[in-house]
């Protein structure tokens, strides 16, 4: 049995995939098994997985007809041997020491369910702005405290990053389609099991920016179904059994994410936001009241807690002082959610 089992799925990736392959047989740790699952490609992907299974036992292939990314990952899933599994995409590359130093963690630290790194994006004249962000984003969040502080701003995991334990994934259901992302779908489903997260400072992954990306085309990764998934596991989590929540933001996002917390059943009270113009005034019936009204309101309740829905990134250091100031602890009294 290997040591870590890498797990690509593979998609009409004739043009990628040989070079992907080639930074998983250049790695330093070379106790591991790739397992390829073919979602039905109708390029040469398929050859390309052949030919390079007859130079190197190590790559196994399965073909299935084409039946999307989650099936197909879980069916990776099962075929994996390793305790430990490595996700990687049939576009990107990984650093020649990516898998040594992910297992050497993990070994080290039997606490931690799933490791990361930072990444970085390529091609650099495709790499759009909103991508460059979140990236740099992603790449601050180093230890678990970070991550789970952070975790319902955005997906703080790169899914082709991570490595981890098959059986904590297992433990959860694997890959779940419930509408929306899968790879956040899923971390949010270990947080909830207070699984711990990591992520090593060096770039180890590189990150292919590309037009056809999932998140471009895919309804799964819309504004909409991000908000739905924040507010089922906000209120499957940190929001569970409060006696009354607090969302500040009264624009498009709070407007928006507030709709599916309240058909989740969440005791909303209030709006907050800073806009003269719109405080005093009413969203879905409920007041919109400025900061300084927060303190009151937290007093009357017994177990309240408070959402940020305010998507301006300059913003979030402003909310976060502010609430540090009124003594409330980010990720136990209140989170940001965008």
């Amino acid at each position: 049995m290997p040591i870590v089992s890498v797990l690509l799925p593979c998609f009409n990736a004739s043009q990628t995939l040989d070079e992907a392959l080639d930074s998983l047989f250049s790695q330093t740790l070379t106790d591991f098994e790739i397992i390829a699952v073919d979602d039905g490609s109708t390029d040469n992907t398929l050859q390309i997985l052949q030919q390079r299974a007859d130079m190197d036992n190590r790559l196994k292939w399965i073909k299935v007809p084409h039946r999307g990314l989650i099936d197909t990952l879980n069916i990776g899933l099962r075929a994996c041997q390793a305790p430990y599994i490595a996700r990687m995409d049939s576009d990107d590359r990984a650093h020649p020491e990516r898998l040594a130093k992910q297992i050497t963690n993990l070994e080290q630290h039997p606490d931690v369910g799933v490791i990361s790194c930072r990444v970085s994006a390529f091609p650099i004249e495709q790499v759009r702005e909103g991508f460059r962000v979140y990236i740099d984003w992603l790449n601050r969040l180093l230890n678990d405290g970070d991550i789970k502080r952070e975790i319902f701003i955005e997906s703080p995991l790169p899914h082709p990053s991570v490595t981890y334990r098959k059986n904590l994934i297992q433990a959860v259901g694997g890959y779940q389609d419930n509408g929306w992302a899968e790879d956040y779908d899923l971390w949010l489903r270990l947080y909830l099991e207070n699984v711990r997260f990591a992520k090593l400072p060096q770039v180890l992954l590189e990150w292919r920016e590309r037009p056809e990306r999932l998140t471009r085309t895919d309804s799964r990764y819309s504004l909409e179904n991000f908000l739905r998934l924040k507010a089922h596991y906000l209120a499957a989590g940190p929001l569970q059994n409060r006696d009354a929540v607090l969302l500040w933001g009264a624009g498009m996002n709070g407007r928006r994410l507030s709709k599916h917390l309240i058909r989740m059943g969440i005791p909303l009270i209030a709006f907050i936001d800073v806009d003269p113009k719109k405080i005093g005034h009413t969203k879905r019936g409920l007041p919109i009241i400025s900061p300084d009204k927060i303190a009151e309101e937290w007093k009357r309740y017994h177990h309240p807690a408070l959402v940020s829905a305010v998507s301006a990134r300059k913003a979030r250091p402003l909310i976060r002082e502010y609430l540090n100031n009124l003594e409330l602890k980010e990720g136990v009294d209140w989170w940001f959610a965008a």
